[in-house]
């Protein structure tokens, strides 16, 4: 029987083994009784999806819940569709990057930013406790359907100030996406049209049937590549199934990595307006050496959307988000969102009059090297404070795990919010030196194991 994952990323599990009718049911009710009566529900298009949803909507209204449905779409669409409609809160039914047979609820508060420890831990008692009443029959909850929710997400993107849409539709972008056949297949084809573009797309079927490893990470973008190096283009985007990461690819087929999805739009967002930068404790280097040239602070959270985007909130944060492809722009909403990642690229690459491949040259470079132990019964928190004490005369960051911090490089060790790894990230001046750095610490972790 696989874990079920229950964590600030939501509740993941595989479907018919730890992600059951009987879960779905508990956490939805749970999930109900906190936040209050009107209920945005949308999700990706995973083949598993329609009976997730199916469970989550009869049970909302078995809590007296008015749902609001918005089918299949993004899930930076089901968070804006939250905060536009005033509901109490969401539910996008989405397991993001996981393999085709895991389903999830990303559970969503009325702000439309998702649930923080403090919230989802109520949640999470709640759940095991059956701490909820159901409704009787006269104060069972209705459903409605919302058509409208991607089409106020476009529209939110295209009226920014810093998106020129009648330059962008003189120029005509020839773009390649590649949207896996998830929920961006639904937005992205439309939405580059509206930019002007003209699309070439790949698996945008929504079916939820993967073609390959749905995580939008290099080694996964080949059938992008080959198809870029056979259809020239001036830029290639590649999104995971519920869109709300973004991968570019350059003119040439060449993935540039998920960090400087990010770190392009941190240097285009600073040449327009100037202010803090909240990004993860995962997040490249470069966004420090690009802020610096700006002379504005980086503040670094942990790991997760939540805590970069109420950071951001804070700290009124002019643009932020994690490495992995997750662009947060406060003006359109607090979360990660890949179409405005998207938009932002465009802009940035018109404005520049260079290829993506020199724009992306331009930037400070750094290499990124992911790695993860998977650890069975293991204790994440053992191994990392074994660790520590081995290091304890190295430089360290506690925000997240443990973040080793050397002259022009560091490592970051942090036990996974979705699966029972530890994940090891290793950043360096070069790809030979963030490999051996990684390995040297993943060496670590499985001497320490054994």
């Amino acid at each position: 029987m696989s874990r079920l994952m229950v964590s600030v990323s939501g509740i993941r599990g595989i479907v018919g083994e730890s992600l059951t009718p009987d879960v779905v049911q508990r956490y939805t009710a749970a999930f109900a009784a906190s936040m209050g009566r009107r209920i945005v529900v949308g999700r990706d298009s995973r083949v598993s999806g329609e009976m997730v949803e199916h469970l989550v909507t009869g049970t909302l209204l078995a809590m007296g819940c008015d749902v609001i449905r918005i089918g299949i779409c993004p899930t930076p669409t089901v968070q804006l569709a939250v905060e536009n409609l005033k509901a109490s809160g969401g539910i996008a039914i989405t397991a993001s990057h996981n393999p085709i047979e895991w389903n999830a609820l990303k559970l969503i508060g009325p702000d439309g930013l998702f649930l923080d420890e403090q919230q989802g831990r109520q949640v999470v008692e709640r759940a095991e406790g059956g701490d909820y009443e159901l409704a009787t029959w006269e104060r069972l909850g209705k459903v409605d359907f919302y058509g409208e929710a991607i089409r106020d997400h476009q529209a939110a993107i295209l009226k920014l100030p810093f998106v020129d849409l009648e330059a962008l539709r003189r120029r005509k972008f020839r773009v390649a996406i590649d949207c896996v056949n998830g929920a961006g297949a639904v937005f992205f084809p439309e939405f580059l049209q509206q930019l002007g573009c003209e699309v070439r797309a790949i698996n945008c079927t929504p079916d939820g049937r993967f073609p390959h490893t749905p995580e939008p990470v290099p080694e996964n973008l080949t059938q992008l590549s080959r198809f870029i190096r056979e259809h020239p283009v001036d830029v290639g985007f590649a999104v995971d199934p519920d869109a709300d990461r973004l991968a570019i690819l350059n003119e040439k087929g060449e993935p540039i990595g998920e960090e400087y999805t990010l770190a392009l739009a941190v240097a285009f967002i600073l040449g327009k307006r100037k202010g803090k930068v909240v990004v993860n404790a995962s997040t490249t280097r470069a966004i420090d050496d690009i802020a610096a040239g700006f002379g504005v602070p980086v503040i670094r959270t942990k790991v997760g959307e939540i805590h970069v985007a109420k950071r951001m909130r804070e700290e009124q944060a002019v643009i932020g988000g994690e490495g992995n492809g997750g662009v947060i722009l406060p003006e359109v909403h607090l979360g990660r969102d890949a179409p405005v990642a998207a938009a932002l690229t465009l802009q940035h690459l018109m404005e520049s009059g260079k290829r993506l491949s020199e724009l992306h040259a331009s930037l400070p470079q750094y290499r990124m090297v992911k790695m993860k132990v998977e650890l069975g019964e293991v204790s994440p928190d053992e191994i990392i404070t074994k660790l520590v004490e081995k290091h304890s005369s190295t430089e360290a960051d506690f925000t997240d795990g443990v973040k080793f911090l050397f002259d022009r490089s560091w490592v970051h060790l942090r036990k996974s919010n979705t699966e029972p790894i530890i994940r090891v990230m290793a950043e360096a001046p070069t790809a030979e030196e963030a490999h051996q750095l990684a390995r040297r610490f993943r060496n670590e972790i499985t001497r320490l194991m054994e």
